[in-house]
């Protein structure tokens, strides 16, 4: 997960990604013109890297489908609009307590499990995710894990 807030650091994390991985962009305060030129960028090296590129929410969308675009859902109403719009990947969370929503209730691996069961996309375990808790939760029918501070150096 990328935001204005990683600065230069995301080159770092972009780098210490496995082949495989994936990047979600949110740099959603940027102008239109340098979100468009740092999406650009990151494709280039996600392609050198073997990683897929999506972009956050309805602004990956307006890119003509050309990057597939995500969603967040907190309950099962949410995910079901989200793969009716049409998102590729949606993130479920949050799984655990996390630093970025403090004091947010927290779904646990088996309610989180429920929520895009059978909605035709990829669920993605997001909140408080590290490769540990990923290990213990991947057999629910999560497609990967996202984190933020797990993976920023």
């Amino acid at each position: 997960m990328t935001d204005e807030r990683m600065g230069e650091r995301l080159w770092a994390a972009l780098r210490r990604l496995p082949p495989g991985s994936g990047v979600v962009v949110r740099h959603r305060s940027l102008p239109a013109a340098e979100r468009r030129a740092l999406l650009r960028r990151i494709r280039r090296i996600a392609q050198a890297r073997r990683l897929t590129v999506s972009a956050a929410g309805l602004w990956g969308a307006q890119h003509g489908g050309r990057t597939p675009f995500t969603a967040a859902a907190h309950d099962r109403r949410e995910a079901i609009a989200a793969a009716r719009a049409g998102a590729r990947y949606l993130f479920v969370s949050p799984i655990y307590p996390t630093r970025s929503h403090p004091g947010a209730p927290a779904l646990g691996p088996r309610k989180a499990a429920t929520v895009a069961r059978g909605l035709g996309v990829d669920i993605i375990a997001l909140g408080g995710m590290d490769a540990r808790r990923w290990r213990r939760l991947r057999h629910l029918g999560f497609t990967g894990w996202a984190g933020i501070d797990a993976l920023t150096p």
